[in-house]
């Protein structure tokens, strides 16, 4: 199989045996076999085509910000975009980035370029080819309300341009989760605003972010969707589940929606503070928690 990859993208770009804790937010998971790096669409193209065709099981990583990876680590194969596939471009009130480009720094480049609706995305951690994938929002802002159009490749190397009612966002969803597509760009129409206006805002919403959550730890931002007519958080903690702990996992004291790795977690940990809070909560109020978290490899 390597002797093909090394065709498409230089050794230089192949990483083996790399730990993912080093790739997620969370900072634990065991070894990824093998990392490729991917810099250009024809690259990803011939690869995908390739790994489909033998059956050999891959990821498309992210920022690893939504990602638990087991502590046995990921057998398949990672592609992860780089380089040029971080770029951003503004022309006009049109912001284009592609889909390694992080949520922050694209909202950044709409600041500077004094463009309002993104200030919602700047304390997100994520990338934005996975916020397009989950619909990513927080204080009344979400993906939904700005993009335009994803442009996505298939299982095949076809790439297909979504416009935004084909994208069928919901809350945290969009097409994409259940489908095989993998992001490459994202086109977002913004309003033209005042610059300062814009970075105060983004002040004000970071300000709301550390007063709120435990942003001093790790983790993978809220752990559970929010369920119809609830709050994760409120249900965590009326099942008395503040602080409970295994290992270097914690309910979060500060936000009861946050698992988070206090030092020296496991992603075993992880999952067993996940799994028990949604049988505490299913026990007391007859709801299901639905994870946020992405689970990937062994445990």
């Amino acid at each position: 199989m390597y002797d093909y990859v090394k065709t498409v993208i230089p050794e230089e770009r192949i990483l083996f045996h790399r730990e993912m804790k080093d790739y997620t937010t969370f900072r634990v998971g065991g070894e990824a076999e093998c990392i490729l790096l991917i810099q250009q669409e024809e690259e990803l193209r011939k690869l995908v085509i390739y790994l489909n065709r033998i059956e050999q099981d891959y990821f498309i990583l992210g920022n690893g910000s939504n990602l638990l990876v087991g502590d046995k680590g990921y057998r398949g194969i990672v592609l992860k975009f780089d380089g040029p596939m971080e770029e951003i471009a503004v022309d006009g009130t049109r912001v284009t980035a592609r889909a390694g480009a992080l949520l922050s720094q694209v909202a950044v480049a709409a600041r500077e370029h004094s463009l309002t609706g993104l200030e919602f995305a700047a304390g997100i951690p994520g990338s934005i080819g996975g916020g397009v994938v989950m619909n990513a929002g927080a204080y009344e802002g979400e993906m939904k309300q700005i993009v335009e159009a994803v442009r996505v490749m298939d299982r095949d190397g076809e790439i297909i341009t979504l416009d935004n009612d084909t994208m069928e966002f919901g809350y945290r969803t969009s097409i994409i989760k259940n489908r095989s597509f993998i992001v490459l760009e994202v086109a977002m129409r913004l309003a033209q605003g005042d610059r300062d206006r814009i970075g105060a805002k983004m002040e004000e919403l970071a300000a709301l972010r550390r007063s709120r959550q435990p942003l001093e730890y790790p983790s993978a931002g809220s752990t559970f969707k929010r369920p119809e007519g609830y709050y994760a958080g409120k249900l965590i903690m009326e099942a008395g589940m503040r602080g409970y702990r295994i290992g270097g996992a914690q309910v979060a004291d500060k936000h009861c929606g946050f698992v988070v790795n206090t030092g020296g977690a496991t992603a075993a940990d992880i999952r067993e503070v996940i799994e028990e809070v949604q049988e505490r909560v299913r026990e007391r109020f007859h709801v299901s928690l639905e994870p946020e978290v992405v689970f990937l490899g062994d445990f």
